[in-house]
């Protein structure tokens, strides 16, 4: 590992281990059963389903003419087709995930006790209504830039895609959708009048552009197989494209309630630590969960693979991937994961799974005991236990 994750404390993983949530589950831990569940019983806490958070926006007369002109997408492949089905369904409700962390936030705070603080009688189950607004703002922008990054490159098309015209088509549909949840979201910040709460968000916005960035520049299509990137720079990346508008929306939310700054900071820790686990978790999927009919495809440069590189050396690492290389520049994954479970990153990668865990569980110690601090805890939990 790098040397900024090579002084974690032994004591800190154990104590995750051995920590238990305040709400018992009897699913098996990592489950699909498990964690929907962990969502269900936050969405109680918080007032209602979360997976209804964006309704106003999606049922708006534009967006429904969006939604008649991606149905000429049926039959193709196009990646927006995908997200779409998102938006009525997803079974692990991951696409509601940041608005219900900042809306269990706002509840695990409460109101605040300065005099600029707003009206209690604003509240509704102990959750200002500004606050509501930050979190369905903070689930259309990351919703809009799960559409944008659905644009195929055309280079890399074959012809069980769909006709060239119609992924054409995808593309713009993907573009001018994005941009309206996009244009969406931007007019709801402004409605909330706080200058800090526009320049915190707006400045997440800007961390998700450059995180994009980097991975389209870092992972390009010719080098993606032999890119040289260590787990200090994965974090980083990871940070801005995942972690950086959980943790200002976090913060955001504490402002909206004129929370003091230590609060504030809390609430960014953990919105950051959170969601670097929640990252940490997903990558580590395909090497933890139990094997089914298909073979497990994983991204090369996800964090065990990462930690994997990092372990073993840059040489012995490429000498692994062309071992494993069929014709071109196909590779077997059956036999790569092989590989990689036989060396040390799969376990590295849970370990700092469980320490960025660990730092989002401390940053709940500045909250009072609540409904809703344990909901935020087992949300955690359900992120960090893998047997």
């Amino acid at each position: 590992m790098s040397r900024r994750f090579s002084c974690l404390r032994p004591g800190l993983l154990l104590a995750l281990k051995g920590r238990r949530p305040l709400s018992l589950i009897s699913e098996p831990p990592g489950s699909a059963s498990h964690w929907n569940k962990v969502v269900s019983d936050a969405e109680k806490i918080v007032g209602y389903p979360t997976s209804f958070m964006s309704l106003r926006c999606l049922l708006s007369d534009e967006l429904s003419n969006i939604a008649m002109q991606v149905r000429k997408l049926v039959g193709t492949r196009h990646p927006l087709l995908s997200t779409a089905r998102g938006f009525v369904y997803d079974s692990r409700n991951n696409l509601q995930m940041r608005g219900l962390v900042v809306l269990l936030m706002s509840k695990a705070a409460g109101p605040s006790k300065s005099a600029d603080a707003p009206l209690l009688h604003d509240m509704i189950s102990g959750i200002y209504s500004s606050q509501r607004s930050l979190a369905e703002i903070t689930e259309l922008i990351h919703t809009a830039f799960l559409v944008h990054r659905g644009i195929v490159n055309m280079r890399e098309l074959k012809t069980c895609d769909g006709p060239m015209k119609d992924m054409q088509f995808g593309n713009k549909m993907a573009i001018l959708s994005g941009d309206f949840l996009l244009a969406n979201a931007c007019t709801g910040l402004a409605q909330l009048q706080n200058t800090k709460v526009v320049e915190l968000v707006s400045s997440a916005i800007g961390d998700l552009v450059q995180g994009i960035y980097y991975e389209n520049s870092n992972f390009s299509e010719e080098n993606h197989l032999t890119d040289d990137i260590g787990i200090s720079s994965w974090t980083e990346q990871i940070f801005l494209s995942h972690g950086a508008l959980l943790a200002k929306s976090c913060q955001a939310a504490m402002e909206l309630a004129n929370h003091d700054p230590v609060l504030q900071t809390m609430a960014y820790k953990y919105g950051e630590h959170m969601s670097m686990s929640h990252k940490l978790h997903s990558d580590l999927q395909p090497f933890v969960k139990e094997k089914s009919a298909s073979t497990s495809v994983f991204s090369l440069n996800s964090a065990p693979v990462v930690l994997h590189q990092e372990k073993i050396g840059r040489e012995a690492w490429i000498h692994q991937i062309e071992e494993a290389r069929l014709k071109g520049s196909m590779v077997n994954f059956t036999k790569l994961e092989e590989a990689i479970k036989a060396g040390k990153g799969v376990t590295s990668a849970i370990d700092l799974c469980r320490f960025h865990g660990n730092k989002a569980l401390e940053a709940l110690e500045g909250f009072p005991p609540s409904e809703a601090r344990s909901a935020l805890e087992n949300i955690v939990f359900a992120m960090t236990r893998f047997s």
